[in-house]
Formats: structure tokens, sequence, C-alpha cells
């Protein structure tokens, strides 16, 4: 059961043909295309079981290879099978702290970041169980025009979802907490499917390593954590109904701020996470581009990286 639980809330799954010439993107290229199509109403868009098939075909297991493949940061018109409803966000990164890795985790380095927060199946209001993440897609600079190969990241709080009030109340990581929630359970035929298909494209789907992140602009003898969390800074909580409806910038007084820890290391159990730097949100959307084009690459499980 855990196993499907974090095969399912780790995964995004595109359904779009493979791109094997990827060359990059320039921020304001993907930006403009995510807030060119904005919704009038927040879409309440439903996981089921059917929407994995096409006919007799499986949507998924069609494009779970492709997924851990693709680098393209936006494809054409697909649906996210595990991660329906989001909120897509662009700031900086900005790491601000020493710390021993290396590539865009390194001190003073400043770069464009595009995210997309969401949820895990279908529920987005306070009161049920909510799952929350957020994939980061890393432009290393500061130039919206240069053209750059990005860096994915994924990080989730808890897999099965919590009744936390706020996401600016939640700590995510790249291995996550795992809560066997009834929401789960309601949808376990859906989550077997997801996990015996992603199970055989990739390893250990529990965790999101972070090399690239730490290979940005390096050659060899890269360092990267094991673990990264970030958190929103305290006293940023807005009382919304809808996760989305708090994390829109236009119903705040200021930017959202989180802080981005990292670590490899634990002691009885507990990881000792060290704060490198911020990520400061001043500008959101919630779009069909945002929903159904802006991809982010998953990265196939390295076992021979340098942690520190």
């Amino acid at each position: 059961m855990k196993k499907v639980i974090l095969i399912l809330a780790a995964t995004a799954i595109s359904t779009n043909s493979f791109s094997s010439n990827y060359e990059g993107s320039t921020a304001q290229d993907i930006w403009s295309q995510v807030t060119s199509t904005p919704y009038l109403s927040l879409p309440k868009n439903k996981i089921s079981y059917r929407s994995l098939f096409k006919g007799f075909k499986s949507k998924i297991k069609q494009s779970a290879n492709r997924t851990l493949s693709n680098k393209s940061d936006i494809l054409p018109y697909f649906d996210k099978l595990a991660h329906p409803n989001g909120i897509c966000l662009k700031g900086t990164w900005n790491i601000t702290e020493d710390n021993p890795y290396t590539g865009y985790f390194k001190k003073d380095s400043e770069a464009i970041i595009i995210a997309r927060s969401s949820v895990a199946l279908s529920r987005t209001t306070v009161g049920s169980n909510r799952g929350f993440g957020l994939a980061g897609k890393i432009f290393p600079t500061l130039d919206e025009n240069q053209r750059v190969k990005t860096a994915n990241f994924f990080l989730i709080d808890d897999l099965g979802g919590t009744k936390a009030p706020h996401y600016t109340g939640v700590e995510m990581t790249n291995e996550p907490e795992v809560s066997k929630t009834l929401a789960v359970i309601k949808n376990i035929a859906y989550s077997i499917k997801l996990a015996l298909t992603f199970g055989k494209a990739d390893s250990n789907p529990g965790i999101r390593q972070l090399y690239q992140i730490s290979e940005i602009s390096e050659t060899d003898n890269t360092v990267t954590p094991k673990w990264m969390m970030i958190k929103a800074r305290k006293g940023q909580d807005v009382n919304e109904r809808d996760f989305r409806d708090e994390l829109n910038i236009e119903n705040r007084a200021s930017n959202i701020l989180f802080d981005i820890y990292a670590t490899s290391t634990e002691v009885n159990k507990k990881k000792q996470w060290k704060n490198l730097g911020y990520i400061e949100f001043t500008e959101s959307t919630v779009s069909e581009s945002c929903d159904h084009r802006l991809h982010f690459n998953h990265p196939k499980w390295k076992s021979n990286l340098n942690h520190k």
C-alpha cells in the first residue's frame, strides 16, 4: 500500500510525443504560454480509473517512459492524471548561505523559477484531505529572454493528504510522509494501476532526486543533497477555502516566501536540515496551460550520486 501511494503522488503523467531534441526555453516564452489561457472560474478536475484509458489503449502505459525522458517545458494539451488541479507561480530562486553542494545549490546562485502548486487526487478545499505538492522548474538565469535548459524538482508534504488548513503551513520534501487516508483507499484501483506502470518505468519512485539542480553549469565532481525541503515563512497564511485562491498573489498584500532547506544527514531518523536560501514568488495564474501544457521532467534514478 505504501508503494502504491508513493508512486501515485510523486508522479504527474504526460500523454504526448517524446521530444529528444530539447534545446531549452526562455522563461518569458514559458510564462507567456502559461498565462495565455486563464480560467474564468476554478475547475474541479477529477481523477477516475476510466481516465487512464482511451478506448482499449492504456494512456498511462504509453506515456510513462516518455514522461521520464521528455525534457520539454511545454507540451501540447495533456492531462495530469495524479495532480489535476493546480496554480502556477513565477519568481526567483535565491541561495544565500554557504553549503557543500554544487550547481544552483551554491551560495549566491540566483535564478528564475516557474512552479506549479497542486494537490494529489481531486480535493482542493479546506476540510478535505489534501496532499500538497510543488513542482519547480529552475531557469539558471535572471534574463527572462535567455534560452536555457531547465532543472526540475518535485516536493510533497504528505502523500496521503492531511487536514492542514493552509498550503503555507506545511513542509514539503522530495521524500514525503505517507498517511493511509480514506481518499487514497477509495481510489485504490486507480493507485494500483499507476503504481504497476511506473514501478516498471523507474526505480525508487518514493524519492525524487535533486541532481538536475546540482549539475547545472558543472562538468564533474558534483555534490547533491539527498533531501530538500521548502516551507513558507510564518505569518503568510491567507484564509481561503481553495488552495488556489490561497496562493493567488492578487489575494495577498505581498509576495510569497518559501525557505529552502537541504541535507544528506540523518541523526536518530531526524534529518539535519540546513537553510540554503529562499524562493520568492511574485506572480501567479490559474489557467488551462498551467494544468494541461506545463511539463516537468522527472529525473531517472542515479545510484552513483555524491552526497555530503
